[in-house]
């Protein structure tokens, strides 16, 4: 399990570096590739390269309990903890959550690593190149924390929905379920 602060650190040095052109989907499910770049904590020069999806399932109005609907499928055991550990310290910055009513479902598909020995700036301009050349517009490039990669995840899911709540909240309002 982490420590309140290792989250703090995971959620301060995770960067999206290439963001999906497509937002989450209002009545349908979405699934976005990507890749997660780390520096192994312990050695430097060795980049681990996470290449999976994350897959946002329809969104649903749901009880007042809000967060704790959200499902987490696919994730390592702990990943309910450092969800609501992040949810918490979102709330703390001041952190508008009401889109968390929305019943959202999360499921991790399987991950390979890679483990590339070269700098991280080698490896981002490669990866980001590789990411341009290619266009799939449902691609997130992601630099995070080695051991608590799991939270890189969680907040470029979190940034995914927030971008996407403009778009959810009209869609819902013109259906007449708002």
């Amino acid at each position: 399990m982490h420590s309140p602060d290792d989250i703090q650190y995971a959620m301060e040095a995770t960067r999206v570096l290439l963001e999906p052109d497509r937002r989450i989907d209002t009545f349908g499910e979405t699934r976005f590739e990507f890749q997660l770049l780390s520096e192994l904590m312990d050695s430097t020069g060795q980049i681990r390269i996470r290449t999976g999806e994350v897959e946002a399932l329809k969104p649903q109005i749901v009880r007042p309990d809000g967060y704790a609907n959200i499902e987490l499928e696919g994730f390592e055991e702990k990943a309910r903890e450092r969800f609501d550990a992040l949810v918490e310290k979102l709330r703390a910055q001041g952190q508008d959550m009401a889109f968390l009513n929305y019943g959202f479902r999360f499921k991790r598909g399987q991950v390979k690593e890679e483990l590339v020995h070269d700098s991280m700036d080698v490896v981002r301009d490669r990866v980001l190149e590789d990411a341009r050349i290619k266009g799939n517009p449902a691609r997130a490039i992601i630099e995070g924390v080695d051991d608590a990669w799991e939270v890189s995840i969680f907040k470029f899911s979190f940034e995914m929905i927030v971008r996407s709540w403009a778009i959810n909240r009209f869609d819902f309002q013109r259906r007449g379920l708002l």
